[in-house]
């Protein structure tokens, strides 16, 4: 198969790109380096073309001269910062390059069996109720949730309207090797093992929990979320629909420290600060409708974090 993923120098986008690249598939990679790294791309197996989704002509080109099987889209600023404090550079990379590659596959893609949109759970902004469903309440707060919610509902209506075959994704907490844990935009637990990494190498380290540590996300590992992207990729009754993209449990802060002390086997300094205003305490999703397509996560989350803690071991 001939796969596309743009974003594929990316955390989620890479680590697809490298497991497709080991089952033997062909692999088109398309990413400008501005957040991800070009050694995250291993394999010789995939095709590296630095670009900028943003380039029309560009991505025309790539499109017109080859056809894929797959396209997978991951390009964009993961940044809820960044979209606040520049809204409209945001919006041409996290909307308008989505609805401009969907329009240029729609001309030029006659044999695509899917593409795919990785959209975010932060578009149920802070709605209270739990779990999150594909169908609760959408409550984005910030320019990057709008951009999400606009290019997901974008790709589904090109499969409504001009029957090109999409689905969308939301993902909650992922986590895993390749997601750089020095960089300001990365989640949680590779801000964690950061530390854990300090400690190891005799250096000072500690980590700010703000509020008691008991509010939980859904932590969902790295091999788990290419499973669910391949099942939604490659199914019929999922065109034209989105999935949460989640562990389907929710886990408290304090445990993730914890699981990561007995996998070092070393303690984190912990400093409890002050609770701060508009952070949301629990967010877990609702997995019902990707486990109709055969999604079963794999790895604890004790074992997803001893899978990865011993990557970035041998990494470091």
């Amino acid at each position: 198969m001939n796969y596309l993923i743009t974003g594929g120098a990316g955390f989620i986008g890479s680590s697809l790109a490298t497991y497709l690249a080991h089952e033997g598939h062909s692999v088109t990679v398309v990413d400008d380096l501005s957040m991800g790294k070009k050694e995250n791309i291993e394999s010789k197996n995939i095709q590296f073309i630095k670009a900028d989704v943003r380039d029309s002509s560009k991505l025309k080109s790539i499109l017109k001269n080859q056809q894929f099987d797959y396209i997978f889209l991951f390009a964009a600023i993961a940044s809820v910062a960044d979209s606040i404090e520049r809204p409209i550079e945001t919006h041409n990379i996290n909307f308008e390059s989505i609805l401009q590659i969907l329009e240029l596959v729609r001309q030029t893609q006659d044999k695509l069996k899917r593409v795919l949109f990785a959209s975010s759970a932060a578009v149920y902004g802070n709605e209270p109720t739990l779990p999150k469903k594909e169908e609760s309440v959408i409550r984005p707060l910030t320019p990057y949730a709008v951009d999400k919610f606009a290019a997901e509902k974008y790709t589904l209506l090109y499969a409504n309207l001009y029957n090109v075959p999409t689905s969308a994704v939301r993902f909650f907490n992922v986590y895993g090797l390749r997601q750089n844990p020095a960089s300001v935009y990365s989640g949680v637990l590779s801000i964690i093992s950061k530390q854990f990494i300090k400690i190891l190498n005799n250096e000072k380290a500690g980590f700010n929990i703000y509020g008691d540590g008991e509010q939980t996300r859904d932590f969902v590992f790295i091999n788990d979320v290419i499973n669910a992207l391949l099942l939604v990729a490659e199914s019929n009754e999922s065109k034209g629909e989105v999935y949460n993209v989640g562990a389907g449990k929710y886990t408290p802060l304090n445990e993730i420290v914890k699981a990561f002390e007995e996998v070092a086997g070393v303690k984190l300094p912990i400093n409890y600060m002050q609770a701060r205003d508009g952070d949301i305490k629990d967010s877990y999703a609702d997995i019902t409708k990707l486990s109709r397509l055969g999604y079963v996560p794999k790895y604890t989350i004790y074992e997803g974090i001893k899978e990865y803690f011993a990557g970035l071991l041998s990494h470091y």
